[in-house]
């Protein structure tokens, strides 16, 4: 017999309206762009650096490596001079030229949030510069999600998927790439954030979710998740749940998936809904 699925409300955790930050033209919400930018710079900004002082990891950790590309350079320079319209406008152009969006993807987009963190790294950016930098490519990623979800067939029943970094972890570009290629794939993605370890098992407890996607950027984050991950297995709704993490520090150190009770890493925002879709089929033949 089937598992039975609840469907609690969890688009509650959303504010009710199922719409994700950027969905609007141009990645803006209403035209309150202008009031969120003061907003993060008079009261998040300064709590996301008192959180990045005691965190020796990398600032940030992308899902493809292209810095020192042409398009990664100008792309840089328009996130950390402020210039959204221009940073959108460059990687429409792209687009509009011929470049596939999934090189976009994971190589522009995610080429640039690497290179934010080496200008964090070198002192050539301050925190605030990179940390708004990477907030406006997170809107051009929005930006852009709907084009490139309509690119492939979606897969016959959508599933949902769970995308969360650990909670407290600040570096979460390269999650936003892997849900928008879980979307592409035709998965039904939840992936607002989830500040604390009870928030994250009252979704699992109150909403069935075929995979619970969980990304950590260092070391310093195997503890929480191991225990996250411990505490989804427990609460779930779906007994049979699968769990993939993701993070450079997997590519790394493939053992830690199975120090943190993980069922398989995603090694990249490409493979990632294949490998979730193989679990799924795997942890069918169990039952």
């Amino acid at each position: 017999m089937a598992e039975a699925r609840p469907r609690v409300a969890a688009r509650e955790w959303w504010g009710g309206t199922g719409r994700r930050f950027g969905d609007g033209p141009s990645g803006d919400v209403g035209g309150y762009a202008a009031p969120l930018d003061r907003t993060i710079e008079m009261q998040v900004l300064p709590r996301l650096v008192l959180a990045h002082a005691g965190c020796t990891c990398e600032a940030e950790d992308a899902v493809e490596d292209g810095a020192g590309s042409d398009e990664v350079a100008t792309l840089t320079a328009r996130v950390v001079a402020g210039d959204d319209t221009g940073a959108l406008a460059y990687v429409e152009s792209l687009l509009a030229h011929g470049m596939p969006a999934e090189r976009i993807f994971l190589d522009v987009l995610g080429g640039t949030a690497r290179r934010l963190g080496d200008l964090w790294n070198s002192d050539a950016c301050t925190f605030p510069e990179v940390t708004l930098g990477l907030w406006r490519l997170h809107r051009v990623l929005r930006a852009l999600s709907a084009a490139f979800e309509c690119e492939v067939e979606h897969q016959q029943e959508p599933l949902p998927v769970l995308l969360v970094p650990v909670p407290g972890e600040q570096h979460t570009f390269g999650l936003s790439v892997a849900a928008e290629f879980f979307r592409r794939a035709g998965w039904v993605v939840w992936d607002a954030p989830v500040p604390t370890r009870s928030d994250l098992v009252a979704m699992v407890r109150d909403e069935w979710f075929a995979v619970v996607g969980l990304s950590a950027s260092c070391e310093c984050r195997l503890e929480a998740l191991a225990s996250c991950i411990s505490l989804v297995r427990r609460e779930s709704c779906n007994r049979s749940i699968g769990i993939l993490v993701g993070g450079r520090v997997f590519a790394e150190h493939p053992e830690y998936v199975s120090r943190v009770g993980a069922d398989v890493a995603a090694l990249d925002a490409r493979q990632a809904p294949v490998q979730a879709q193989h679990l799924v089929a795997a942890l069918a033949h169990r039952t």
